[in-house]
């Protein structure tokens, strides 16, 4: 990906700063380009009081297909990061400024040293179930303590940003090219859109995951929703299985993950019959799969015409046939990678 920055980009970053209250007026603080999502700038920024992190909503997304968003959605990845951090204290970067102006905020940087990526990990084999563990038992903190809260349903309609970030390039574009389960996505997608039970982070995979001595620090939550909280463990647990297509020598280690992140999420699942949100991660996760080879943002590591094929056979039968729980897949995935 593309990470230079322009100079009218640097400029406006660097007011967005001075708006922020973390430049003075007339400091012009060297800018670093940082690598991330899709949909946004983000940028280490070296001020007077130390390295900070500024990131800036995109509208058009730095993808081949045309997929928009609304910029504002910003403001609810703030509000998700404010509120993590009074749930899991130490789950999230602390919020160092906000800058609605420019779509932008600006929070701590992470000296990498300190804080892998776990994306960056699992890509090279290194699976610790600790980590997995870590994130499931995190999300179902984050989950349990805000559902059935009308009070955030109200703040966290962020609707047309999970649509246009979520729905839409996921499972209404994957829909689009592959007609023999179009139909199934297509409510796959209404059934998720119309559900709400919690704060939702929306991209809980593991290239927004940094693995800190504390716990996972969780990133990008920029589609944060009132919504299915099935959407975010399914997320992530679609991220594990497609791994053992990169490194198959590592299957294992994944699926090991897979089970650990399972469990720990499971364990906290309180809020709701844990069979029916099971069925609906389990809904979610072959479409998942199914849409990170064919939908708007396809993973860039599965780069073989073989290896694409391999998950489009095993994930549409199930997007069609959905299981009722997590192992079912699994159980499958695990047959056919030996």
């Amino acid at each position: 990906m593309d990470v230079e920055l322009d100079a009218d980009s640097a400029s406006a970053l660097i007011e967005s700063l001075r708006r922020m209250g973390l430049a003075g007026p007339q400091e012009v603080p060297p800018l670093t380009p940082l690598t991330g999502g899709v949909s946004s700038q983000i940028v280490r920024a070296e001020t007077a009081r130390g390295p900070v992190c500024i990131k800036r909503a995109l509208a058009k997304l730095k993808v081949a297909a045309d997929w928009s968003a609304p910029p504002e959605r910003n403001a609810a990845e703030v509000a998700w990061m404010k509120l993590a951090s009074t749930l899991v204290p130490g789950c999230v970067p602390e919020i160092l400024g906000e800058d609605q102006t420019a779509r932008a905020f600006a929070m701590a940087f992470l000296d990498p040293q300190e804080y892998r990526i776990w994306k960056d990990e699992l890509l090279e084999g290194i699976a610790h179930t600790a980590t997995a563990r870590s994130v499931g038992a995190t999300l179902a903190a984050i989950h349990r303590a805000t559902a059935g809260n009308d009070e955030l349903a109200r703040r966290f309609a962020t609707d047309a940003s999970f649509f246009a970030l979520r729905v839409e390039p996921y499972f209404m574009a994957t829909a689009a090219a592959n007609p023999d389960c179009a139909a199934a996505l297509i409510r796959l997608s209404d059934e998720t859109a119309n559900t709400r039970r919690a704060l939702v982070h929306g991209d809980v995979s593991p290239k927004n995951i940094l693995v800190g001595s504390a716990g996972p620090v969780f990133l990008d939550a920029e589609c944060a929703w009132y919504g299915d909280p099935a959407f975010d463990v399914a997320f992530c647990l679609t991220h594990l299985l497609l791994k053992c297509v990169w490194r198959t020598e590592a299957t294992p280690h994944y699926l090991a993950c897979f089970d650990a992140l399972n469990e720990a999420y499971f364990a906290g699942a309180t809020w709701e019959s844990a069979a029916d949100l099971e069925a609906r991660a389990a809904r979610l996760v072959p479409a998942l799969m199914l849409a990170r080879i064919d939908g708007k943002s396809p993973v860039e590591y599965l780069k073989t015409p073989e290896d694409r094929e391999s998950v489009r056979r095993f994930a549409k039968p199930f997007v069609v046939d959905p299981p009722k729980t997590l192992d079912t897949i699994r159980n499958r995935w695990n047959k056919e990678r030996v």
